[in-house]
Parts: C-alpha cells; sequence; structure tokens
C-alpha cells in the first residue's frame, strides 16, 4: 500500500459512511479570494465596492482560480462531451461560461473557458469542475495535453503563468482607451480582442462580475506589473480605487452568480472511478443550515442556477437525455433574497446583549462552509436553498443568493432563512451558536437593475 498518497473521496466516504457527515466536518475553509497574495482592504472594502459603480475599480484575480490549459485535436471535442454549451462558432478569441452535469443532469460545476487558438484554451475557475475535465482528459481516449496552474495558495511559492486582472465601472472605457491611444474596440460580451498596454500586448476579455461591464486582462505572468502600473496611473483622473479581496468576494451578489453549488459527485456507480481518483480534501466542506442526510437533497441542475439558457441539445454530452427530460418539468428558480434589517440587526447584536447568541456573520461575505447551503422556508416547509450570502453597500442590504420553489419565486414573497447549524459542526469557523430564522424578501437575480436589463441581455446573445 502506498501511504504516501492521498485518501480518495470514494475511500473517505467509505470510511465515513456518509458523504455529508465527511464534508460538513471537513477541516477546510471557505474559499478564499485571493486572500494571503491580494490585501484584504487597500482604503476600506466599502469604498472599494462602490468604485465599479461610481467610478473604475480595478481587481487583481490572478491568485484565487484555478486555470487548466488544454491544447490539442480534440480539445473542443472533449469540452463538447463535457459541457451543456453549444461549441457552434467556438474558437481563437471566444469565451463562453462552461457548465458541466452528470448523467442525471445535476450541476458538477462551472467556469469561464477562454479560446486562445482554435485547439488551444484555459478553463477558469474553481477546482469542482476542473478536476471533471482533467480526469475524463487523462483517463479518456483524447488528443489533447494539459498543464494545470492551481491557486496561488496551491502553488508552493512560485508564481502564476497568468496575470488576471478586471475594471471595470462608468469609467472603464475611457480608461482603456487612454491606457491603448485607440478608440474602444467593439467587442460584444464575452467576445476578446488584444490590447497593447505598456508595450506588451494583453488579452482582453469584454466581461464584468458585478453588473457593470468592464474587461479582464490577461497575458504572462512576467508582463503582469508593467501593466498593472500602467493602469493604476492611466486610472488616476478617473478616481480609479484597488479592490481587495473582501469587497471583490461580494461583486457576485450583485451580479446574481452563485459561486458554489455542491458538485453532484457524491453518488452514482457511474461516478465511481471519478471518486476514487479525486482526493477527498478535493470535495471541500459543507455549511448551513440545511442538514438532510441524503447527499442528492443538496443537488442542483442547471436549471435550478438559470443556466438554462446555456444548455444546447446540438451535440451530444454527459447528462444529455436528462436535462432533455428535465428541460419542460418546474424546477427551482435562482432569487435574491433580501434579509430584513431588523432581524439581521438582531443577528448581529446577539453578540453583545443578553439571550442566544447566533452564528457569526463575518463581513462584507459570511460564507463559513466551501459549500453554503442553508434552509429557506416558505410557510413552515423547505421551499429552497440559500448559497451564498453577504453585505452590498450600494443598497446597504445583507442580502443571499438562492435557488427556490417556482410557486415563492415572485418578488415580493416573504421567505425565511434559517441561519446558523443545530448541531454544530466540527469545522474551524463554526463556533457554539444558536439557530435562527430571518425575514427575507424574494427579489430578481441579479438584483442590479443595469445587470438585470443590458448586462444578461448581452450574455444571452
Amino acid at each position: 500500500m502506498d501511504h504516501s498518497a492521498p485518501e480518495s473521496l470514494q475511500a473517505a466516504i467509505d470510511r465515513v459512511g456518509s458523504a455529508v457527515d465527511l464534508i460538513r466536518d471537513q477541516p477546510i475553509r471557505a474559499f478564499s479570494h485571493g486572500l494571503g497574495f491580494v490585501p484584504r482592504e487597500f482604503t476600506n472594502w466599502r469604498e472599494e465596492a462602490l468604485a465599479w459603480h461610481t467610478s473604475c475599480a480595478l481587481m487583481d484575480q490572478s491568485h484565487h482560480m484555478t486555470d487548466l490549459f488544454i491544447q490539442g485535436p480534440d480539445t473542443v471535442r472533449l469540452l463538447e462531451r463535457l459541457g451543456v454549451n453549444s461549441f457552434a462558432g467556438f474558437g481563437r478569441d471566444r469565451a463562453k461560461q462552461f457548465v458541466a452535469v452528470n448523467g442525471d443532469g445535476h450541476y458538477i460545476g462551472d467556469a469561464v473557458l477562454f479560446g486562445l487558438d482554435d485547439t488551444s484554451v484555459d478553463l477558469v475557475g474553481r477546482r469542482t469542475v476542473i478536476d471533471w475535465v482533467e480526469f475524463n482528459a487523462r483517463t479518456g481516449d483524447w488528443d489533447v495535453t494539459l498543464e494545470r496552474d492551481p491557486q496561488s495558495v496551491q502553488r508552493g511559492g512560485r508564481p502564476p503563468k497568468l496575470y488576471r486582472y478586471e475594471v471595470q465601472g462608468p469609467s472603464a472605457g475611457p480608461l482603456v482607451e487612454k491606457l491603448t491611444g485607440q478608440p474602444l474596440p467593439d467587442v460584444r460580451f464575452f467576445g476578446m480582442t488584444t490590447l497593447t498596454i505598456a508595450g506588451h500586448r494583453a488579452r482582453a476579455v469584454r466581461h464584468g462580475m458585478a453588473g457593470q461591464v468592464g474587461f479582464e486582462l490577461f497575458g504572462p505572468w512576467e508582463e503582469g506589473a508593467a501593466v498593472y502600473e500602467a493602469i493604476l496611473r492611466a486610472g488616476e483622473e478617473f478616481g480609479i480605487k484597488r479592490v481587495g479581496s473582501a469587497a471583490y468576494s461580494t461583486a457576485n451578489l450583485e451580479s446574481g452568480w452563485i459561486p458554489g453549488p455542491l458538485p453532484a459527485i457524491f453518488t452514482g456507480d457511474d461516478l465511481a472511478a471519478y471518486r476514487a481518483w479525486l482526493p477527498a480534501t478535493s470535495a471541500g466542506s459543507l455549511g448551513g443550515s440545511m442538514a438532510s442526510p441524503d447527499i442528492t437533497d443538496y443537488y442542483v441542475t442547471p436549471y435550478d442556477l438559470g443556466y438554462g439558457r446555456l444548455v444546447k441539445f446540438d451535440h451530444d454530452f454527459v447528462g444529455r437525455d436528462a436535462l432533455r427530460a428535465r428541460a419542460e418539468r418546474p424546477h427551482r428558480h435562482k432569487v435574491t433574497l433580501v434579509w430584513h434589517p431588523d432581524d439581521a440587526a438582531r443577528l448581529f447584536s446577539s453578540l453583545w446583549t443578553p439571550g442566544p447568541t447566533y452564528k457569526y456573520f463575518d463581513m462584507p461575505k459570511a460564507r463559513y462552509g466551501q459549500f453554503q447551503m442553508d434552509t429557506v422556508l416558505a410557510g413552515g416547509r423547505q421551499a429552497g436553498i440559500s448559497m451564498d450570502c453577504g453585505y452590498v453597500v450600494r443598497d446597504q442590504a445583507v442580502v443571499s443568493l438562492a435557488v427556490v420553489d417556482e410557486e415563492v419565486a415572485r418578488p415580493g414573497t416573504e421567505v425565511r432563512v434559517v441561519w446558523g447549524e443545530s448541531p454544530c459542526s466540527a469545522k474551524p469557523a463554526v463556533e457554539p451558536h444558536d439557530q435562527v430564522e430571518v425575514r427575507a424578501t424574494v427579489e430578481s437575480a441579479p438584483l442590479d437593475r443595469f445587470a438585470r436589463t443590458k448586462y444578461r441581455a448581452a450574455a444571452q446573445a
């Protein structure tokens, strides 16, 4: 027996006896947005989170995601087999949100896919979907080569292969024009172009994470410092602000992107080989009030997450038949839940007032498991799952992103979010506490009106 090999996910489930018990107690902290490599704050997270609405925000995304570089004749064929997306017209200088499901049509993960060339791509995101694509590429008959560049916390001290910066806000366009000395390129949402900045050629994606359309720039790490300094210098007249990891972590709450649904990999004989290949730690940690012993109760589909617009049946892919069968059936809907201010205040003030003490709500993002799963109640029964929560500075509101049953998805409906665990798990971020029900009002996702009317319309084009 090789004692140096990490325990596989399947072996860990067999040892513990339950996938839910395994990941609920795993001592793995919530996802870090580059903390340790990107400062938590440059000024303060409140002003930084307003910058993408009022001026221009500069975000360093070089450290918190995993890159999987895939190259070879079978690159697109491999991705077509694993992704629900259509690949018609995909190639060099195209990008898309790549979504993968299991054979039953349940969500495994999503990431941003960049077409570097017609047979060369960079898949960028959390490791859930990266692991799935890498496993299939390495175990199947695919003529591709792979290079994986993990998060900086896992990189052993070496720098990333690429820098990745995002500029967004009302002044992002004029800033890019000043940087390049050229008119703003006419690039559609998720289209790519090449810009010359500080004498270096940078790939640019028309993209945005917080309801404001901007540009994501990337290129060789060695050129990153010069590009970054040029952006800062050019941005002075536009009131540019550097955004730390704290403010950046809240951007998805405005744009309506749920970053951490539980991957549906813990069950099914067809995934046994994958679970035997995965290290147990890759399964992450489960946090929140939802306490079903059945791991499949935590699974979601692309339709639940608002990805139905991405599902295209013009190709054969894993889960195709299952998703086709689900397409016209009732499903949950992605919404924003705006927490009642009095209940949010009661939650916070429990730290210094007599009576029960509730689960600590970290500001501005309160996720305490890699997969945050809190019960949403309507009429005394479970009506959905709240999956990410925090504070939106512009709206001065505590909110969460959730998937809820169709009958409670209408904006204005009142529901309750159960906050806190019972019993408390062994995760290091979980202190002894009492559960509490928090009133919340259903609103649209994205919460931002600009994002709902312009940003998402462009994304579906």
